[in-house]
């Protein structure tokens, strides 16, 4: 895992790196205005079934260029798919928006992309830094700052052995409450520091539905990886990137709008040859997502 930022102008990239060999690939869109790049490849169905890293950065569409150097960094150290006369890693990609909280102008490139391959590391840095060092949550109230939130990580080792590990970047429209008490943990302050929930505009006491602010489309959008040692099929892989949108489910409010791009990425690496029961390795993949929500926004506070 390889994180880097550029802290003044609020933006960066977090890079999962895979074995040299790939890890078996799935990607689960379920908001309405992504920014992805190389996801079509990872359907059932199509040809290549092994990527060599995921890609999550800031930057809006302007930070897909971030696996452009990602790729680069891959091919200088021979790993990627061989088509004989060269190598082509396969890097997909997705981005949120962080442009309205640093400097618009500065976004993930692919000097950015490198960088971050070259400082992967085993620990993960949680809190504003990576893809997450421009996030927000809680951006529906008028009148209202948003939250600051992050990078955060989690894992789950099952009984069997297996290891189910997620890390998500989450620059949500909605709020962020904590998965297993229920505790609002990211939202909305007013000016004198009040946090104020968009959730209590389901029962009516909140801002009138007219003074609800909508963000541009796309200004949003929560992104990660979910990741098993596991062996997979790719379409198994596909089926545990769409329910770690569970995760997102349990501790987001409201998620999936039209305003977010939210993508959800798996990864199997196969390095664990154990029988799982496919329900629980599911269970526990929404499990660690939506921990790693929580601990974005936490992480953030400190």
């Amino acid at each position: 895992m390889g994180q880097t930022e550029n802290a003044s102008a609020r933006t960066g990239v977090t890079v999962v790196l895979c074995r040299k060999d790939g890890a078996v690939g799935g990607c689960s869109v379920r908001g309405a205005a992504p920014g992805t790049r190389e996801t079509d490849l990872l359907r059932p169905g199509n040809l290549v079934e092994r990527v060599h890293a995921v890609v999550l950065a800031g930057g809006s569409a302007y930070g897909l260029e971030a696996a452009c150097g990602v790729m680069r960094y891959l091919e200088q150290i021979e790993v990627g798919l061989d088509m004989g006369e060269a190598r082509v890693p396969i890097v997909p990609a997705a981005v949120l928006y962080d442009l309205n909280t640093g400097s618009a102008d500065i976004r993930p490139d692919a000097a950015m992309g490198r960088t971050a391959c070259m400082l992967a590391q085993k620990q993960v840095t949680q809190g504003p830094v990576g893809a997450g060092c421009g996030a927000t949550v809680g951006k529906l109230i008028p009148g209202a700052q948003p939250q600051q939130s992050g990078v955060g990580t989690a894992s789950i080792t099952l009984q069997e052995g297996v290891t189910v590990g997620a890390i998500v970047a989450v620059n949500a429209v909605g709020d962020v409450f904590d998965p297993t008490t229920g505790e609002l943990i990211g939202c909305a302050h007013m000016p004198d520091g009040t946090p104020i929930a968009a959730d209590g505009l389901l029962w009516g006491n909140a801002p009138a539905p007219q003074q609800i602010r909508i963000p541009a489309p796309g200004s949003n959008t929560t992104i990660g990886v979910v990741a098993t040692d596991m062996r997979l099929s790719k379409e198994q892989a596909n089926r545990l990137a769409d329910v770690a949108h569970d995760g997102l489910a349990r501790a987001i409010r409201p998620v999936h709008t039209q305003m977010d791009g939210d993508t959800m990425f798996a990864l199997a690496t196969g390095q664990m040859d154990r029988e799982v029961n496919f329900v629980k390795l599911c269970a526990a993949a929404a499990e660690v997502t939506a921990r790693a929500i929580a601990n974005a926004v936490r992480a953030a506070r400190k």
